[in-house]
């Protein structure tokens, strides 16, 4: 995909949003654990990077669940499959 710097700054932005949320209602950790977890999962790429942005073809919601309940979370708990409202409501 090609998109400008604003553009991935915006995706950016929201995923790590995403993800800090997920991990503060869902993983129990405090504001700064999350944005920090937010942050190691989404780092910046740089521009001219072949893979740049690939982390954005899961939502946030997807990588969080991965890291709090591990690739069989779809089976043992599919009620965390789809996104809550609450989440979707960060828009």
């Amino acid at each position: 995909m090609t998109w400008s710097e604003e553009e991935y700054l915006d995706c950016l932005r929201s995923e790590r949003r995403g993800y800090a949320w997920v991990m503060r209602h869902h993983g129990g950790l405090m504001h700064e654990d999350a944005w920090e977890a937010a942050l190691t999962c989404y780092p910046h790429e740089p521009d001219g990077d072949p893979l740049r942005g690939l982390v954005f073809h899961d939502e946030a919601w997807h990588w969080a669940m991965l890291a709090l309940h591990g690739a069989g979370y779809v089976v043992e708990r599919p009620d965390l499959v789809h996104p809550s409202p609450a989440y979707r409501a960060l828009g």
